[in-house]
């Protein structure tokens, strides 16, 4: 699986960004889909997360409320939409798959990943 992230940019703080990534390689619909985040000097961390049928969705503390998950089978493309952005949000991006939903939601073992997509939210 190829995933090609998009979306990302520069934002004033309480703005909003919707992110995507497309997928091309294998069957996207069997693949858990992942946004991970990593700010300068931090560790990669998990955002978000959605099963193959958007049924079962997960977020990290830090963002519930304010992002959505979601995801379109038929185009190949999962989307993060970032509401009410805070400096704090700034980092790259990237989108993951993965086929364990457990796997998904950590930043280790992940089948693939994307290049990531730059948010930088200014105060």
């Amino acid at each position: 699986v190829q995933l090609q992230a998009s979306g990302g940019g520069l934002v004033q703080a309480g703005g909003s960004l919707k992110l995507s990534c497309t997928a091309s390689g294998r069957t996207f619909s069997s693949y858990y889909m992942g946004w991970f985040r990593q700010a300068p000097g931090k560790e990669r961390e998990f955002v978000a997360r959605i099963s193959w049928s958007g049924r079962i969705i997960g977020y990290a503390d830090s963002v519930k409320g304010r992002f959505t998950i979601s995801r379109d089978n038929a185009k190949n493309t999962v989307y993060l939409q970032m509401n009410s952005l805070k400096p704090e949000d700034t980092a790259v991006y990237y989108c993951a798959a993965d086929t364990d939903l457990i796997t998904i939601a950590t930043a280790n073992g992940i089948d693939y990943w994307g290049k990531g997509t730059l948010v930088t939210v200014s105060s």
